[in-house]
């Protein structure tokens, strides 16, 4: 049997989207349903990509399969590993199009959504390190559009 390769390890991960959304001062966040990789978390919308899929089109299609909500995605504000090491998540802030739009939840992706201040965000549980870190340390104004 021959030995795994040694740049295996230097392959560039997969990437996917995490997709910060912010409205009057509250964050979107959305629990993975039971059956979901990492069921139970709280986290932001997040997804892969599909092929010929570029990274704010996945951002934007993610939100709309998981919440129902249009939104308008933003810059690129982070990129840091999945918990597990298996992608790279590319992080963007988005606004909604639609500030009334109602949520309308895939649940056999999300189990629930909730607009929540960053200190009620800290409060959930369970929720991967890199989330909470984020919210803790996201300083950012928002914009009065939000």
């Amino acid at each position: 049997m021959t030995p795994p390769s040694p740049t295996t390890a230097a392959e560039p991960l997969p990437l996917a989207v995490c997709v910060v959304i912010r409205h009057a001062e509250r964050y979107l966040l959305v629990r993975r349903a039971p059956g979901r990789p990492a069921p139970g978390y709280w986290t932001p919308v997040t997804g892969k990509l599909e092929p010929d899929e570029t990274l704010p089109e996945a951002a934007r299609r993610e939100v709309r399969e998981e919440t129902g909500l249009s939104v308008t995605v933003g810059p690129e504000v982070h990129r840091c590993p999945t918990s597990n090491g298996a992608f790279l998540l590319v992080w963007f802030r988005a606004t909604l199009d639609d500030p009334t739009e109602p949520l309308a939840l895939a649940r056999d992706e999300v189990d629930d959504a909730r607009w929540v201040t960053a200190t009620e965000a800290l409060a959930l549980d369970p929720m991967f390190p890199a989330t909470r870190a984020w919210l803790a340390t996201d300083s950012a104004p928002i914009a009065a559009s939000q």
